[in-house]
């Protein structure tokens, strides 16, 4: 089995603090897929602070006969329209090749997955990166960014991590300005739990910022799971997610200031999904 994309390291540990919370949000988003398999995404969501509503549509389709190649269009509100081709395994079995405004290329292969492309706006910027599978779980992997326009390297990331069956632990450095961890442990068959630190340095201020945050999601049964989250800023977040039936999943989110909880400043959100 291959290993994972760059960008997808540590990634049990981000869906544990990320999936399943709306703060400020109020969300709804529907699916469909027809008959024919054109998968339809839309979706509106109003954010409560500001009162601004934004919606979008996302269409995904295959070409019949030629299932290789995969067309995805995607609308918003804000009149932005994206269109993106990807062909995979046509011209080498693992190379997936993908087209919008960027040309772009990912390779994976049982010990490797290698992910390059060029950004045509501005500069133009090349973007790659590389994950390799050291030994037995372990992997390391590296990210970079070039501006051709400034001939200067803009990102140069480093990643290392262990994957194994319950738990997984990864470590990164940005830039030689960022570093930190995560750890994710899958506890039994309903706990989940997940761990994230991190260490900032601003060489230009002179200042140090740490962040440290802990989080868990547990499978109530088969219809609901609840969630939580704290981190080092006194910011506790819960989340109760329902499948209130068959394609209808409701989740209802907080986060709760603790250090201020007299002065209120609290946030609630609120997303309702239908997938038929």
């Amino acid at each position: 089995m291959a290993p994972p994309v760059y960008a997808d390291l540590g990634k049990s540990s981000r869906d544990v603090f990320g999936k399943g919370y709306h703060f400020s949000l109020l969300k709804l988003e529907c699916k469909n897929t027809t008959s024919d398999g054109v998968e339809f995404t839309t979706g509106v969501s109003s954010t409560l602070d500001s009162g601004k509503m934004v919606g979008n549509l996302e269409t995904k389709y295959k070409i019949r006969g030629y299932d290789s190649l995969t067309f995805t269009e995607k609308w918003s509100t804000d009149n932005i329209l994206k269109t993106e081709i990807a062909i995979q395994d046509k011209i080498g079995h693992g190379l997936k090749l993908t087209f919008d405004k960027k040309i772009g290329a990912e390779f994976r292969h049982d010990t490797s997955s290698l992910n390059a492309d060029v950004d045509l706006n501005g500069g133009p910027t090349i973007n790659g990166s590389a994950v390799y599978c050291v030994y037995l779980g372990w992997l390391a992997g590296y990210q970079m960014s070039f501006d051709m326009s400034k001939s200067q390297l803009t990102r140069n990331n480093l990643s290392f991590a262990y994957v194994a069956k319950e738990y997984a632990l990864h470590s990164y450095t940005n830039n030689g300005q960022e570093f930190g961890g995560t750890l994710y442990q899958k506890v039994n068959t309903n706990l989940e739990t997940a761990v994230q630190f991190g260490f900032t340095k601003y060489a230009t201020a002179g200042s140090n910022t740490t962040r440290f945050g802990f989080g868990c999601k547990y499978q109530l049964d088969d219809d609901s799971a609840v969630r939580a989250k704290i981190n080092n800023a006194s910011q506790l977040g819960l989340s109760h997610q329902q499948k209130l039936r068959q394609g209808v999943t409701l989740t209802l989110s907080s986060l709760v200031d603790l250090k201020n909880f007299n002065q209120g400043g609290h946030k609630i959100g609120m997303a309702l999904e239908l997938e038929a």
